[in-house]
């Protein structure tokens, strides 16, 4: 694009262990075809390994060759954290004492997903604005509570680039190269992977209800909404119905008519998929886990759990352990895509 020369941005990638091929692919394509269509060596790429070995498989299986380990760090300029698909609590407790380390020589650092949550670990989010996959969302806010997270695509805060992984990666990196290097070369590259458009940071990373079933139902948005703010709570149908302004068969219409199911099963589907990230993430008790998504006993919340996943909340504890080998590929509305 510009015929004067430009000075060589090193930016390094450490792939964890199951880590997103996606979000990984989506970033560095992104800066490898920058310099291909410059025709300039804008960005060079260096891939880093935790130290289990120099080949790192993805989350899909696929091996992806690191080229140093975490000890063996060259200068860099930027460096992004590649998390493992599904967030882990444990583990990775020698990248996070690196992670510390590099932050005194490395001052721009980056998530690619659940990256941000090993960023946020090592304290180098606290004071930051930051964002994670949305699944990881509330896990990263009760732990985490200094760091500012959203639910945007993407976050640029200074010093620090987190993203909910993806495809949302390949945002990222476009704002980045578009603000280093012009907006003409961003397009460029946006055109080149047959991108419609390049979102915006703040763009939500979860297609709202609005937009799926349009703005003409607000009662069923207003319900949702108050489904999704007392998850721990719930609240009755009738409740629902007389906060919205409805009564409750009409309530129930427009949720067999949009949402081709009743309010209370919609409820109960909602605070199961609350209920499995914690069991995949946190360590509390199953019973208190239960307690906290709104089921008042064991028993029910076994049962209503094993029905909906085909599994029970202690073999869901058990498969997302590190030693528990593969985890139960369920299938799920939100769990099934890598992210």
């Amino acid at each position: 694009m510009s015929s004067l020369p430009k000075r060589t941005q090193r930016f390094g990638f450490v792939l964890t262990p199951d880590f997103s091929l996606t979000g990984f692919s989506c970033a560095v394509e992104a800066l490898r075809t920058a310099n291909g269509l410059s025709g300039q060596n804008l960005y060079e790429v260096v891939l880093i390994g935790t130290g289990g070995g120099e080949l790192i498989p993805s989350s899909c299986g696929v091996e992806v060759r690191a080229e140093c380990q975490v000890d063996q760090v060259p200068m860099l300029d930027a460096l992004f954290v590649c998390g493992p698909a599904t967030l882990s609590r444990s583990g990775e407790e020698r990248l996070t004492l690196w992670l510390k380390r590099w932050s005194r020589s490395i001052r721009t650092l980056g998530g690619v997903g659940t990256g941000a949550y090993l960023l946020a670990r090592a304290g180098l989010l606290d004071g930051y604005r930051a964002t994670i996959h949305w699944l990881d969302m509330a896990t990263l806010r009760d732990e985490f509570p200094r760091v500012q997270a959203t639910g945007n695509l993407f976050e640029t805060d200074r010093d620090r680039y987190t993203c909910g992984g993806g495809t949302a990666s390949m945002d990222m990196m476009l704002f980045l190269i578009g603000r280093e290097h012009g907006l003409e070369l961003a397009s460029s590259l946006s055109e080149q992977f047959v991108c419609e458009r390049i979102r915006p940071s703040d763009e939500a990373q979860r297609v709202p209800l609005k937009v799926r079933i349009g703005t003409q139902q607000p009662s069923l948005i207003e319900a949702v909404t108050l489904m999704e703010a007392n998850i721990e709570e719930p609240l009755s149908t009738d409740d629902l119905a007389h906060h919205v302004g409805v009564s409750r068969r009409h309530l129930e219409r427009l949720f067999k008519q949009h949402l081709q199911t009743v309010p209370s099963q919609y409820y109960l589907e909602l605070r199961l998929e609350r209920a499995r990230a914690l069991l995949r993430t946190d360590d509390r008790p199953i019973l208190q886990v239960g307690l906290m998504c709104g089921f008042s006993s064991a028993s029910y919340f076994s049962t209503a759990y094993r029905n909906h996943f085909g599994l029970t909340p202690r073999q869901e504890r058990r498969n997302a352990q590190p030693s528990g080998g593969t985890p139960d590929l369920q299938p799920s509305y939100g769990r099934s895509f890598e992210r």
